[in-house]
């Protein structure tokens, strides 16, 4: 209904007419230049956040398995256009690079830059060695090649995209199911997807599927989601492959990230490839840098009053490069210097890794000198070939928690403050919406492009994971955090219990949380009803089973943890029934007023963060 009444001629992603009609009318325009395709970019960069939204957000039962495989093939086939696109512009751009060459070196050199996308390209027409290297000033990316590439008719494309669309879906957008691809035939690399991304942890001991790999390959060379669904049928091959690949994989014990470390490393004689990324453990941040070598095509020449150029039916060629050796006798590389995005944290150095289309996995290897200078907010590094990177970031370096808390400021208004390793955010919630507040590192606020701004649970999710902020654990995650588990259906029920009294109750961290064993989450709990933090003397412990809770005698101040009851409390089936025996009649009736969408918005948050296991 929103977007009928916006009316902005955008497609419906729901309908498969619209969105197939949108991409063959697109697809057809051969014409177009790099700013007519970051216009267009934007629309399909939303179009794929609504289909993510709809995938994320949709109950199970609102929503059939065909159409939700179909909505993960519009994902994949709206990349692939959108990539297609952008080779297409810079062709384009090529078969003209003589028309616009810089009158003191003689090259063709240009940026194009908005906020979804940077696009560099430098055209070698002049083949001077002197000028091998270039800097894009206005992006700030910057090259130097070696002398062989120096005399070569070549172009040097750095497309950086605030996105990233070439790691698995599963990465993008967690929370899908992951899918098997094959190499593509084109420019531009395809993501491949490597099994089933685990959903919410809602059943204790559920494992996390790992299917086999699909046999159907779609037509732009990935596996389409039905061909994974047929294989997904049988839960009980499924479970069976499960405990085959955890046997096969070896995750070690991670060094710190300046090592080019939390890799998977082979062992005990498996011919596994090393130095290949967990994409478990390190994330993509910051988008995708593509850097390639492209064959120039034929210039127009002036034949009097002519213009003439050769046509070539061939589409966007890459540079035959292989790298040859230098004067010391080393082999030859590609200096790369990358300027950081500023709306993107890293709280440590990134990993620098480049995309194998063969094996469709980020790799470290083939990438050394890495110089990170945190000020400047650049990277350096070598390449001994053109390669697509990304700068990769510990997905749980914020975790676990070192404290939470969670009070009300109005009706149906609260304030969330989750204190992680690095950084401090503050999340408002009022209704069904939430708003960033602050996010605090060493006492300095950053991100400031994305505070300020009311927007769906959902969204706040993904737009600090995207600014380098996850506080999102995934079901995997306890392989890599250190945390005491807890069992999934306490935690789920308290986060219910909680979310149900937010409206007059405040909720914080309890340090004796982890001594009270895997079936029982501990925390603080004070009715709150003027504004500001709880105080201090106000908090009361409670320890939560799931099936019943207590009122506890000890304190955050206490020297040892007991179960010992508070003088004259009562076990209770649930959180609601125990305070409201103590509650002032304000407070439950603030609780009993308090809208639903803000009692969801408030569980949506608790559950996504999972405080209680993770702190």
């Amino acid at each position: 209904w929103e977007h009928y009444l916006s009316c902005d001629g955008t497609p419906d992603p729901t309908e498969p007419q619209e969105i197939n009609t949108f991409m063959s009318l697109w697809n057809d325009n051969q014409d177009e230049d790099v700013q007519l395709v970051m216009e267009k970019e934007e629309v399909v960069l939303n179009l794929i956040e609504k289909l993510e939204s709809l995938l994320l957000e949709t109950s199970p039962d609102e929503i059939t398995e065909k159409r939700r495989e179909q909505y993960q093939e519009f994902i994949l086939q709206l990349q692939d256009l959108l990539r297609k696109k952008y080779n297409e512009a810079t062709q384009n751009l090529l078969k003209t690079a003589s028309m616009y060459e810089d009158s003191e070196t003689g090259n063709m050199h240009t940026a194009i830059k908005d906020k979804n996308s940077t696009f560099c390209i430098w055209v070698n027409l002049k083949k001077k060695t002197r000028f091998k290297s270039h800097v894009f000033q206005e992006a700030g990316h910057g090259f130097d090649l070696p002398k062989s590439l120096a005399r070569s008719s070549v172009a040097i494309r750095v497309l950086h995209t605030r996105y990233d669309h070439v790691s698995p879906l599963w990465v993008q957008c967690q929370g899908l199911p992951r899918q098997e691809a094959s190499n593509s035939q084109e420019l531009a690399e395809h993501p491949k997807d490597t099994g089933q991304e685990p959903g919410e942890e809602e059943e204790e001991g559920r494992e996390e599927p790992s299917l086999p790999a699909a046999e159907e390959t779609s037509s732009n060379g990935r596996k389409s989601a039905a061909s994974l669904k047929e294989k997904s049928n049988n839960t009980d091959d499924a479970k069976e492959t499960e405990e085959e690949t955890e046997k096969n994989s070896d995750i070690l014990d991670v060094p710190s990230q300046g090592e080019e470390a939390l890799l998977q490393e082979e062992a005990g004689g498996r011919e596994e490839a090393p130095r290949t990324v967990d994409l478990k453990q390190l994330v993509p941040v910051g988008g995708v840098y593509h850097m390639d070598a492209l064959q120039l095509p034929p210039q127009p020449q002036d034949v009097g009053d002519w213009s003439m150029v050769e046509l070539l039916d061939v589409g966007l060629e890459v540079f035959p490069y292989s790298p040859g050796e230098a004067e010391d006798g080393t082999q030859e590389a590609v200096q790369i210097t990358l300027r950081l995005p500023e709306n993107v944290i890293y709280f440590q150095v990134p990993v620098v890794a480049r995309w194998e289309p063969a094996d469709q996995q980020w790799r470290t290897d083939g990438i050394s000198n890495i110089t990170y200078e945190a000020e400047e907010k650049s990277i350096s590094f070598s390449m001994g070939a053109f390669y697509t990177v990304a700068l990769l970031q510990d997905a749980h370096l914020n975790l676990p928690y070192q404290a939470w808390e969670f009070h009300p400021t109005g009706v149906d208004e609260g304030l969330f403050t989750v204190t992680a390793v690095f950084a401090t955010i503050q999340i408002q919630i009022k209704d069904n919406q939430c708003m960033l507040s602050s996010v605090v590192v060493e006492e300095e606020k950053v991100l400031s492009h994305i505070t300020g701004k009311w927007m769906s649970p959902f969204a706040l999710r993904e737009t600090l994971k995207r600014a380098g902020v996850n506080i999102f654990p995934a079901e995997y995650s306890p392989e890599y955090v250190p945390v005491p588990r807890k069992a999934a259906l306490t935690e789920v029920k308290a986060y219910d219990q909680m979310a149900l009294l937010a409206a007059a109750f405040a909720f914080a961290h309890s340090k004796w949380n982890g001594e009270a064993g895997p079936e029982r989450v501990v925390f603080k709990v004070s009715e709150h009803l003027a504004a500001g933090s709880a105080k201090d003397n106000n908090w009361s412990l409670y320890m939560f089973s799931g099936e019943k809770v207590q009122n506890l005698k000890l304190t955050e101040t206490s020297e040892a943890f007991s179960e010992e009851l508070k003088e004259e409390s009562e076990f209770h089936s649930t959180l609601y029934h125990m305070l409201k025996e103590s509650a002032s009649n304000k407070a439950m009736d603030k609780v009993e007023r308090a809208g639903f969408l803000f009692i969801d918005s408030v569980y949506q948050l608790l559950h996504a963060t999972r405080v209680l296991a993770y702190s």
